[in-house]
């Protein structure tokens, strides 16, 4: 989906809804549906706090932009962190945010008259999805988290207590199974409204759930739903999916849509922004980047001899942009220079807040390598080299000299490759520090690149201080912090 043609994105987000204005029309309905779509792309969803918390925090990036510019993100990249760090509160505050309308939508839309019942279910399994999802990151971050399932009174939510792990993966569990029970295909959707959540979307995100869950049979099922499904492809070229060309093509499954829409009479964003890539495309003129996020060296060195990812991945002062006509530009200012490509900023109308690209959440390569992670853990090595190898053969082109085939089957050795390709498929993408917390190699990796990670404290990030304190101690907080 092109960004001049993001429909169902065109409409100026609501305000926090309300039970006695809203929810009358069916209109309303689509409209309650699209504000828990808008905050996904808000500031507090995917911004700095969350960039910190994905992949900063891990092997794979450094704050980056310049020496002292966000010393809060620095000690996240340090493990110098504590529980009064606004970047956490950011995180949670969004997300429970997006919690919170979708709460309201799942509540009220099967009483709104006159509706269309496909059209009903549709719009609360994408709610259902949308909740889902935001328990899915939170739960990764912070550990036993409350699970609030209906509108809620500030007052009320102020007493809720933590739930275990295990209920919260239930809720998400639940909410998945009912949304892929409710939702299209991608191939099914009309073209405005391209860019919804579809089918494939919620049962690889259940697949990744079941991987959390060492639930190997019921991960690789699901996964071969997703590609029997034909509904997804690989792009032929791995560098067009971070292209405006790539926004909601083939390989893609999950994306957080953003348009660069025309600001209002006096005003600098439009009504579809997102500052996902402004914060991290290069930083100055003419990309409009701030430059964080830089790719580590362990990164750059990681991929194998002429993978063509890394430059798909990385770019330098002196290389063109995507665009093909600008030059990164030298900033002395900054130690190393090297920015995330995929979060390059293109052209569009407003100041630089008023970012356009979409946010690559989940494509199709990831199923492919989780089915095969799957399959070999499921002690399945030969079916997990098919799909592993689609996704190499990708990325090495018409180039036969580079990235063969990986022949071996046994497991140990064939994890080894499968968690080497993730990374390199991956990188800058918000997965590696989830990848390396479901491995249980988070500890290791950190200390093995100098970070200051201490074991059995930092594999949770602490519960943001204003939460306890709001909650006069109900919500207690994790461990060693």
């Amino acid at each position: 989906m092109s960004s001049c043609k993001k429909d169902f994105l065109d409409r100026k987000p609501l305000g926090e809804l309300t039970y006695d204005t809203f929810f009358q029309t069916e209109d309303q309905a689509v409209q309650a549906t699209n504000a828990v779509y808008n905050q996904f792309r808000s500031w507090e969803c995917v911004a700095l706090g969350y960039i910190g918390i994905t992949d900063i925090i891990s092997d794979d990036a450094d704050k980056g932009s310049t020496l002292n510019d966000q010393p809060l993100l620095a000690d996240i990249d340090n493990f110098n962190f504590d529980a009064a760090n606004t970047f956490f509160s950011q995180v949670w505050t969004g997300y429970y945010r997006a919690i919170t309308r979708a709460n309201l939508a799942i509540k009220r839309i099967p009483d709104v008259p006159d509706m269309d019942d496909n059209l009903r279910k549709r719009l609360v399994g994408e709610c259902k999805f949308m909740r889902a999802y935001s328990y899915f990151l939170l739960v990764q971050w912070f550990g036993d988290i409350p699970v609030i399932t209906e509108p809620l009174s500030a007052d009320e939510y102020y007493n809720r207590v933590r739930q275990p792990v295990a209920e919260v993966y239930g809720q998400i569990e639940r909410d998945l199974l009912d949304a892929i029970d409710a939702l299209p295909k991608k191939s099914q959707y009309a073209a405005s409204d391209k860019g919804r959540i579809t089918k494939g979307a919620a049962q690889g995100i259940l697949a990744k759930l079941y991987m959390l869950k060492k639930q190997y049979g019921q991960a690789s099922q699901l996964c071969l739903d997703v590609i029997n499904s034909n509904e997804y492809s690989l792009l032929p070229k791995y560098a067009d999916n971070f292209l405006p060309v790539g926004e909601n093509g083939a390989e893609s499954m999950f994306e957080i849509n953003a348009a660069a829409l025309q600001p209002d009479a006096g005003g600098v964003i439009g009504p579809g922004a997102t500052p996902y890539n402004m914060v991290q495309g290069v930083r100055g003129n003419p990309n409009l980047g701030w430059g964080f996020n830089r790719p580590s060296d362990n990164l750059v060195t990681s991929y194998e001899n002429g993978d063509p990812r890394r430059e798909a991945t990385v770019i330098y002062v002196g290389e063109i942009l995507p665009d093909g006509a600008t030059q990164v530009q030298d900033n002395p200012d900054i130690v190393n220079e090297r920015f995330n490509q995929k979060a390059w900023v293109p052209s569009h109308p407003g100041l630089q807040d008023n970012g356009p690209g979409n946010i690559r959440v989940l494509r199709y390569s990831d199923i492919l390598l989780l089915a095969a992670e799957a399959l070999n853990e499921d002690n399945k090595p030969g079916d997990a080299l098919i799909y592993l190898n689609q996704v190499r053969k990708r990325a090495r082109g018409t180039n036969n000299f580079i990235l063969p085939d990986i022949t071996i089957t046994d497991q140990a050795q064939l994890r080894e490759r499968i968690y080497k390709e993730r990374r390199s498929e991956l990188a800058m993408e918000q997965h590696r520090w989830f990848d390396l917390l479901r491995w249980g190699r988070v500890a290791d990796v950190m200390q093995a690149v100098g970070k200051n990670f201490v074991p059995n404290k930092h594999e949770l990030l602490p519960i943001p201080q204003t939460e306890i304190d709001l909650t006069d101690g109900s919500i207690q907080q994790n461990p060693n912090y």
